[in-house]
């Protein structure tokens, strides 16, 4: 009875998988996807000052999916809808851009989602860029919003506080200790880990994150929205700067 019900949770896992994957292909913007786009870093022109950001290769469906929308101008206009100090700047909601053409989009944002692409490698440091989601009673999958995205701040954490996050935040799974180091040093969110898919980090313009990471906001109640509209005027794909050779 138990392997029974063992291989039905998997074959609706696998099918719930499928679904998933059909609804990104049924919504992302039919835009088309150059080599080079893939090696080229990203620029998000915003209201406070430029952040650049280089997409991972280890997660080709939101890197393709990221890639696509940007081409598409779907970013441009767009506001940060959401943002805690010392966690997160959110955006992508296209509730927050009053262009007539995203009502399709906008109607149909819930369903479109990407499938989860957790990395070892990929944790949530200060800078990363990572999908947003639905909670996990409602999205069991761990599926990525195909459009909102944010960027971490973090904080600093003790070994004490880490050691909590394991236990109450990750469920026992302990944090290498390469990532704790980090954590404890520079700073992040590791209660997201594995939790939310990691795709990207900011190459420069952390000092951007932090400007609007500290702006007045709602608070929790109101949703963490900034007092101060912060809209993403422009984004661009931009050649990597190379390093130079010693």
């Amino acid at each position: 009875m138990f392997i029974k019900q063992a291989y039905y949770r998997l074959i609706i896992a696998f099918f719930l998988g499928m679904i998933s994957n059909l609804q990104v292909l049924a919504q992302q913007p039919n835009i088309e996807i150059r080599k080079k786009d893939r090696k080229k870093d990203i620029e998000l022109i915003t209201t406070e000052g430029i952040i650049r950001l280089r997409l991972s290769d280890s997660t080709p469906l939101h890197r393709d999916n990221f890639l696509k929308l940007l081409k598409s101008g779907y970013y441009n206009g767009i506001s940060f809808h959401r943002v805690i100090p010392q966690f997160m700047i959110q955006a992508g909601d296209p509730k927050t851009k009053g262009d007539s053409i995203l009502k399709l989009q906008k109607s149909k944002d819930t369903l479109y989602t990407i499938p989860a692409e957790f990395r070892p490698g990929l944790y949530h440091k200060r800078g990363v860029l990572a999908a947003a989601r639905t909670g996990d009673d409602v999205n069991p999958l761990k599926a990525s919003s195909g459009t909102q995205f944010y960027i971490v701040q973090g904080r600093t954490f003790s070994d004490n506080s880490l050691d909590s996050v394991e236990t109450a935040r990750l469920k026992g799974r302990k944090l290498p200790a390469a990532h704790r180091e980090y954590y404890k040093t520079i700073g992040g969110t590791p209660q997201l880990d594995q939790n939310y898919t990691v795709f990207g980090e900011v190459v420069s313009g952390m000092e951007i994150v932090d400007k609007i990471a500290s702006t007045p906001t709602s608070g929790r109640i109101g949703g963490d929205k900034p007092i101060k509209d912060i809209k993403i005027i422009e984004t661009k794909l931009v050649s990597r700067k190379r390093n130079k050779s010693s």
